[in-house]
């Protein structure tokens, strides 16, 4: 079975087990009928994924990778706050008339700073850190950015990302690894998805700067079901799993900003 699948339903039932119930506090999310979205949550989850073994997709369910990719190239390669830079609709209710979901996300990745080699973006910072100070410790971009959080029509959730780069004995390449923090997680709906979202994120960084991808850790503050997705876990994680699929990205793109969905190669 694919180890995402393991680890996904050890999560779930760790959570449903040993979880705490939100039910009559008070809390933001309201379901369409008006009446409150109470959790199972559990806090400080962290899971470890190896890339150079498998990729994390669960096989309990279809993800669409290629969409995941396409977010990830909204974010982190347009550095774009637009929904119509983005081909698909999961962004579409925090958008403004005019597309804009506010100061948030690739918005953050794409505002300038100056250094002594330059005015750069985070994700520049990032590709030129690896290239040339590898391993420095404080390669990492942020989108949880206090003085904009009025200006963001919603507050990321993953919102941070550390690289740390490794050497593994007799190898010649350096590999790239990732932390992911996230503050706040739908298990059911995004958890898998923010996976393969980073996993292919690293996979990409690390082609363009000549590393192996190697483990990303996800460490998650708030990792919750919905009262009314209860059942619905219950039966996905009761459902028979498979061996992971091969995701690769096309070995003929070194620049980080000539990947396309179509470089995202899944057997």
């Amino acid at each position: 079975m694919s180890y995402a699948d393991t680890l996904f339903i050890d999560m779930c039932r760790d959570i449903l087990k040993n979880g705490t119930s939100t039910e009559g506090e008070k809390v933001r999310p309201k379901w369409e009928d008006g009446s409150f979205a109470y959790t199972i949550k559990r806090f400080g989850v962290v899971n470890r994924y190896d890339l150079s073994r498998e990729f994390p997709a669960l096989t309990l369910r279809r993800t669409a990778l290629k969409s995941c990719m396409d977010e990830i190239l909204w974010i982190y390669q347009k550095k774009s706050n637009n929904i119509h830079d983005l081909n698909s609709s999961i962004w579409d209710e925090w958008a403004d008339e005019s597309g804009s979901i506010g100061k948030a996300y690739g918005y953050q990745i794409g505002v300038k700073s100056r250094y002594k080699e330059g005015m750069m973006d985070q994700m520049d910072r990032v590709l030129f850190d690896l290239k040339n100070n590898p391993y420095s410790r404080r390669i990492m971009t942020n989108t949880y950015v206090f003085a904009d959080l009025g200006e963001m029509n919603l507050y990321p959730c993953a919102y941070s990302a550390t690289y740390n780069v490794t050497k593994r004995p007799g190898e010649e390449k350096l590999v790239l690894n990732m932390v992911l923090n996230q503050r706040s997680q739908d298990v059911l709906t995004a958890n898998n998805w923010n996976v393969c979202q980073y996993a292919i994120l690293l996979m990409m960084t690390a082609q363009s700067c000549g590393m192996l991808p190697g483990e990303l850790v996800h460490v998650i503050a708030d990792a919750h079901i919905y009262d009314r997705h209860v059942e619905i876990v219950e039966e996905l994680i009761s459902r028979p799993v498979y061996p992971a699929p091969r995701v690769s990205l096309n070995p003929e793109i070194r620049d980080f900003y000539a990947f396309t969905t179509a470089d995202l190669l899944v057997e």
